[in-house]
């Protein structure tokens, strides 16, 4: 079973990391902050389409500055989007401002309207934590999906990662008989191969959404992490499989039920590849990043002693005990794929 620590502290934007970011097009002046968007005097319960609460809080500004916040989150949505063109946003509204304020970080999700067609998209405000950061840039180089996501060192602007969460996923729609059980497994194995080999932990079933994808005889399913706050931050190695969470436990036994063992280590081994040409793909980026991000500190230092020693009995590999930092224990961990 993975355990994890209930309060994770959060990690400065440092001056390297900021470089990095604004080489790479992921710095911004925000027209908003977190900040700003905690100065609500009022707040009402969401609940989804069944009347089940969903512990998010949409929150009320006082009329003094309403316009103004919502203003400026328009103007936002048009930075993360069009990079900052105004001028395209003229049709949307700011529809809701919510707050989730059951978790440590307590992110706030906007609800942006097209009133010309009554569509609508999310995005998260939140203050920017260095974990987060590099779980984002990682998933954005190593996995099969693009993030978009904006930082001025305080704040972290985030696009919405759309998809069925896990949890409702295995309550909904994991008994449904047109499911592809062996897809759906395969998609699981390979999930837990990216988690672990780049380090990011607590995909448990709430962190994770699943994408259905119809084929034109077949469907196929496409697992994305949309939680990065535990981006090489703990100190035991199977807190990065998501195969030990027990939340994941519908899915573990339905892969354990489809497929053999022969087949797990070919779908490892064909994400592996994958894994493999992205990042030689991205070879400059992900080089840059992985100094930057081995010279910063992310955990404290207990952790990093106790994790490399449990990957170099893992991986039967003393590299990792040399390691000083969490980030350089990300490459050594990637380095298995040999990319450099």
């Amino acid at each position: 079973m993975a355990m994890i620590s209930r309060k994770k502290r959060s990690y400065r934007v440092s001056d390297g990391l900021f470089r990095f970011l604004r080489s790479h097009g992921r710095a911004a002046e925000l027209p908003v902050s977190y900040t700003d968007l905690t100065r609500y005097d009022d707040s009402t319960p969401v609940y989804d389409k069944r009347g089940r609460d969903t512990l998010w809080q949409s929150v009320l500004y006082p009329s003094s500055v309403r316009a103004e916040v919502h203003r400026d989150l328009v103007r936002t949505y048009a930075s993360l989007r069009v990079m900052g063109n105004t001028s395209l946003m003229k049709h949307l509204v700011t529809d809701r401002v919510d707050v989730c304020t059951y978790g440590n970080t307590q992110p706030f999700r906007v609800r942006i309207l097209n009133t010309l067609n009554e569509n609508f998209d999310y995005f998260y405000i939140k203050n920017a934590d260095a974990s987060r950061i590099y779980g984002l840039e990682l998933e954005h180089l190593l996995s099969p999906n693009r993030v978009d996501f904006l930082c001025d060192r305080q704040t972290l602007v985030e696009e919405h990662i759309s998809g069925i969460p896990g949890d409702q996923f295995f309550r909904d729609h994991l008994k449904d008989n047109r499911i592809d059980e062996v897809r759906l497994g395969k998609e699981f194995v390979k999930f837990n191969e990216r988690c672990f080999l780049r380090l990011l932990g607590d995909m448990h079933s709430s962190n994770f959404v699943v994408n259905v994808i119809p084929d034109f005889d077949e469907t196929m399913y496409r697992i994305r992490a949309i939680d990065f706050d535990q981006q090489s931050y703990e100190s035991r190695c199977n807190v990065y499989m998501p195969k030990y969470y027990p939340q994941n436990n519908p899915i573990i036994f339905l892969a354990i039920r489809c497929m053999t063992p022969e087949s797990v280590r070919q779908y490892q081994e064909e994400e592996h590849t994958l894994l493999r040409h992205r990042a030689r793909a991205e070879h400059e980026s992900l080089g840059e990043l992985l100094d930057v991000m081995a010279a910063d500190e992310l955990a404290p230092e207990e952790h990093v002693v106790r994790l490399g020693q449990e990957l170099a009995h893992h991986h039967r590999d003393d590299r990792f005990l040399a390691c000083r930092s969490m980030g350089a224990l990300v490459r050594a961990s990637l380095s298995l794929l040999d990319w450099e």
